[in-house]
This record gives structure tokens, sequence and C-alpha cells, in this order.
């Protein structure tokens, strides 16, 4: 069994890279939002990627992903990094729309009678879709999604997602921070409460970890102009010793914050922004790829 543990949708995935240089751009990335050390991040994924190298030489290898954002890029991960591997057997792909820690033991069983291992097109959808996530072009991932993947049927979804958490051109928000401001505006202010209501209950599929949602709320709250603060007027961070009384705290919009809600102000004008999403990296108060809710589509500006 080998768990496949990285949060591809945030942070830097570039194009061009071997697999050894984009392990060490992950572990740093990881290191620097504070969720583990790099020296002991980079072993992991190192050791990670050897036994699944290895995998390839002695057997049938299974692919137990989810239907989500986070468990889509992690396939597609995965199933690069077995296309480096000489020799390796065909994988087989065994994924749900629902939950799998929800499947009962005779749903387990039925999906392993009914594997079977990826098709070349299979391969080359996926290929393609991760070539597209890598890319610094974002329209790539666009035209991607409206196209579709074949033989992967929840992929178009979760990589549709990935497209709104780029700003959309009504305010400068992902759907992730606009979700949050929503939420603790309409009074379900004690964090650990805005972020279920914010994703568990706002999402098509739960992709989100709370550490990565804290992040979005300490970018909000740092800002040089605020969109929160907590309830006595600090910012709102995260603490060092990962202390759960931060989810107790309570978070207050600000006037820019109220602004930026209602589309009166725009975040990245205000505040700039410096986010990758897989290849692309956003950066400035001027024009950036944003996404278009009217349109359906990323665009310029």
């Amino acid at each position: 069994m080998l768990a496949w543990r990285d949060v591809l949708h945030e942070g830097p995935v570039p194009a061009g890279l071997s697999p050894m240089a984009l392990r060490e751009i992950r572990a740093r990335y990881i290191a620097a939002m504070g969720w583990g050390q790099y020296r002991q991040v980079l072993a992991q994924f190192e050791e990670r990627d050897g036994i699944l190298e290895a995998a390839g030489q002695r057997g049938e290898i299974l692919l137990w992903f989810e239907s989500d954002l986070y468990d889509q890029l992690q396939f597609l991960q995965v199933l690069d990094l077995l296309s480096r591997s000489t020799g390796a057997r065909r994988p087989s792909l065994l994924c749900r729309p629902a939950a799998l820690a929800t499947l009962r033991r005779g749903e387990v069983r039925a999906l392993m009678e009914a594997r079977v291992p990826l098709t070349d097109a299979q391969v080359a959808s996926a290929a393609a879709a991760w070539e597209a996530f890598r890319s610094p072009d974002p329209s790539r991932l666009d035209n991607l999604v409206k196209t579709g993947s074949p033989g992967h049927p929840y992929l178009g979804a979760a990589l549709f997602r990935l497209l709104q958490q780029f700003p959309s051109t009504h305010n400068g928000l992902s759907r992730s921070e606009q979700n949050g401001l929503e939420v603790i505006a309409s009074g379900r202010s004690r964090l650990g409460e805005a972020f279920v209501a914010s994703h568990h209950e706002r999402e098509e599929k739960i992709f989100l970890g709370e550490r990565v949602f804290a992040s979005y709320l300490e970018g909000l709250s740092l800002a040089e102009r605020p969109l929160l603060l907590q309830e006595d007027g600090t910012p709102l961070q995260f603490p060092a010793d990962g202390s759960p009384s931060f989810w107790d705290s309570k978070a207050v919009l600000t006037r820019d914050g109220e602004d930026v809600l209602k589309g009166k102000q725009d975040n990245v004008r205000i505040n700039g922004i410096r986010r990758w999403i897989g290849g692309v990296y956003l950066t400035g108060n001027g024009a950036v790829w944003r996404w278009d809710a009217d349109s359906q589509s990323l665009l310029y500006r």
C-alpha cells in the first residue's frame, strides 16, 4: 500500500522539470507553507517515488483514487511517473464518484473483479491533462476542460474546479476565498464552522484540507489592505505549534472585505497576487489570468 500525499492544487508544479527537480520544488513549497520540514518531506517524496518505480517491476498496480480535485491531480502525477518506468505493467484504475472510505466489502470486491488495465487512449488522455496542468499557458487547461478527457469521466469536473481557483473577473477572489468571506459575512464567523460551511456545505466534491483553508484566510488577513481580521482587530495567523485554538477564533470582514465581496473593489488590484496554480504563476496587481463565471472561461485581464 502506497499513500500519495501532495496537495498539487496548491503551489508550483511547473513544466519541463525532471521528477527529482519537481520533488525538490514541492518539498520547498510545503516547508515554506509550514506544512512540514523540507528535508523530511523531500525524503518522503524520494521514498514514495522509489517504491512506485520498483512496484512496476514486481506485479500488478492498482490505482485507487477518488473523483475530487485533490485525487485526480495525484492520479495524473502517478501515471506520469509510471510511464517513465521501463517494463512496468499497465496499471488498473479503480475510481468512483463517492468517497472510497464509504465502500462496503462487497462493493470493494466488485470493483476489484471489474478492473481492467488502462488503455492507450486513457494513458494518452491523462498525459495531455498533466501537461496542460503544468503549462505556463492556462488556456491549454481551459481548452482541455471544454473538449474533455476521453476515458476519465471525473477528470473534467475536477479540472473545471481548479479553474475556479483563479481570481475571478468579478472581484479578484478565488472560489474558495469567495466562499470563506461569504459564510463569515453571513454570521458563521468561528473559523472551524466557517471551514465546514464554506467547503463541505458548498462544494460538489470535498477536496480541501483545513490547513490549506487556513492559508487562504491568512492571505486575506495579512494583505496590505486586509479583507478580514480577528474580532480584536489583529490578523489571522495559524499558530506554529498547530494549536486547535485557531479554529475557535472568530473573524470579521473589514470595510475592504465588504467592498470586495460586493464587487465594488478588486482584491488583485488593491492587494496584488502571488500565486501558483499548476504551471501558472500569477503575480502583480495588473492584468492576470482570471476565471469568468459568465463565459465559464479563463480571461486575461
